[in-house]
């Protein structure tokens, strides 16, 4: 983690600057990626005075957003497709029109709190887009969402110095719950929802 400190600290600012754009880019479209500890290892570099806390939080948040965005369109264009041709064989086809529904209906409250949800990020994108959210309202609020995680992430690392390595198994166990939280309410919705539809099949004997 030192070594990769003090290369970060030895290039380029703009290298830097990028670096941080391309890493929260790209976790949103190949997670899991470790983007947040690069953003905190650049509010580090802040801390000593290499980079902008400003710009930081710029590059930062517009790779958020961009990557969200990407997947996105992913879901919106090619979503159905996905998972009707049978690529999710274990999550009936009405469980999925089921989600999209809901998340129809409280979608932008997700959006909003996206960026929070480490390890989920790139599947809320995908049923953002596969809903149909509108999109002008979803740039603006993963946006927001990427701001306020972002300058967090930029501020533990202010503050850390060169110890902000220490933040890693911190942020590790954080994605483990969420992600384990979130994989557990899919399954608990999927199940009652199954159960529920073999029910009202069987109807009255």
């Amino acid at each position: 983690m030192q070594d990769f400190f003090q290369y970060l600290n030895g290039i380029d600012p703009l290298v830097v600057y990028s670096l941080v754009l391309g890493f929260a880019l790209v976790e949103n479209l190949f997670p899991p990626s470790p983007s947040d500890l690069m953003i905190v290892a650049a509010g580090s570099l802040v801390g000593i005075g290499k980079i902008n806390f400003a710009l930081t939080l710029l590059f930062a948040t517009a790779g958020s957003t961009i990557g969200f965005m990407i997947m996105y369109k992913i879901g919106d264009w090619f979503g159905d497709n996905i998972l009707e041709q049978g690529k999710l064989k274990f999550i009936p086809i009405e469980a999925v029109h089921k989600v999209e529904r809901w998340f129809a209906k409280y979608g932008y409250a997700i959006i909003v709190i996206n960026r929070f949800l480490t390890g989920t990020r790139a599947v809320v994108s995908f049923f953002a887009g596969m809903s149909e959210l509108r999109l002008s309202l979803t740039t603006i609020l993963c946006t927001l969402s990427a701001l306020a995680w972002n300058a967090v992430l930029i501020t533990v690392g202010y503050y850390l110095g060169q110890n902000w390595d220490r933040i890693g198994l911190l942020l590790n166990t954080y994605s483990q719950l969420v992600t384990a939280v979130a994989i557990v309410i899919v399954v608990v919705l999927v199940v009652r929802f199954v159960l529920n539809r073999r029910s009202a099949g069987a109807g009255p004997a």
